[in-house]
């Protein structure tokens, strides 16, 4: 039988939502699978969305939530440690794990049980990369194995670590790990593509008017580094240069609408490609309202798991 749900998709596709309901119906708890809400502080911004972790007025348990600072660099092999830690913990307790998040990565690299190790820094690499453009780092990224997140091209530190790390996995692959046997039923929501830009264009006017212009500021504030926020990307990145003056508010806005967008692009892009390696992701219409999306699910939880094709 299964022994992890996981709910993925693009950005603004209602997947915590859901995730919630079936928690709920499963006598569960959610782990994140998103990279950026790992943060404390960072909450608008990342959607966190605490208050939808309710379902009938009785909480549903969250993890890997708010669990490091903002300017940390939290990475893939801690997220792989944290996540086992939550899961086999749910399992002792006999309490059903939903993986909930759209990173990619983080989501492949637990259905595929990659034994990850620290990678370390290569000053030599770094100081042959520094003097490129991010366009260049951008290109020499691409020509590695998808071993990297799409949205490590957002800065050029970014882009220059991801580079470092995939150098680093040309002669430390990383294999098929001392991971329990985890069989997971993947479900993916989906909109059309006009439906999800509207839905990311409401969204991001929406958090504007929350506070999150404020959300950074008080970032900054508190002595994190411009460069240490611009590095977590999208509106982190926009509100950073909105607020040190380097764009203006209208050209903020409009330049992170089309980042999101394209953000979302590469997800389904990443999702599209854990299809093509054998992940059979079951899809969702976006639109359905919420309990049909349940009870189809609850279907496919019933039936017996496919063997994962890689």
């Amino acid at each position: 039988m299964y022994n992890l749900l996981s709910i993925v998709g693009a950005t603004a596709t209602g997947k915590t939502a859901l995730a919630v309901r079936l928690a709920a119906e499963l006598k569960g708890e959610i782990i994140s699978a998103d990279s950026r809400q790992i943060y404390r502080g960072m909450d608008i911004g990342t959607g966190k969305d605490l208050g939808e972790y309710v379902y009938e007025g009785q909480p549903v348990p969250f993890h890997l939530i708010d669990i490091a600072d903002a300017g940390f660099r939290f990475n893939l092999f801690m997220y792989q440690q944290e996540f086992l830690k939550v899961w086999n913990d749910c399992r002792s307790r006999g309490v059903f794990p939903v993986m909930c998040g759209g990173s990619g990565l983080y989501v492949e690299s637990i259905l595929k049980a990659y034994r990850m190790t620290p990678v370390p820094e290569n000053p030599e690499l770094r100081a042959r990369l520094s003097g490129k453009s991010l366009p260049e780092l951008a290109e020499l990224l691409a020509s590695y194995r998808d071993l990297h997140n799409t949205t490590d091209t957002d800065t050029a530190k970014r882009a220059i670590r991801a580079i470092e790390i995939a150098e680093y996995y040309k002669t430390h692959e990383p294999v098929k790990g001392e991971f329990p046997e985890i069989q997971s039923l993947v479900v993916g929501v989906l909109f059309d593509r006009e439906s999800r830009r509207q839905r990311i264009t409401e969204r991001l006017h929406a958090r504007l008017q929350s506070g999150m212009v404020e959300e950074v500021k008080g970032l900054l504030d508190s002595g994190i580094k411009p460069e240490d926020l611009i590095y977590y990307g999208l509106e982190y990145k926009y509100l950073t240069l909105y607020l040190t003056g380097e764009l203006s508010y209208d050209d903020m806005v409009e330049q992170l609408n089309i980042a999101i967008h394209q953000f979302a692009k590469r997800q389904m892009t990443w999702f599209r490609k854990m299809e093509r390696d054998g992940f059979d992701i079951k899809w969702l219409d976006g639109n359905m309202p919420l309990d049909e999306k349940i009870g189809q699910v609850m279907e496919w939880m019933n039936q017996c798991p496919s063997q994962p094709q890689w």
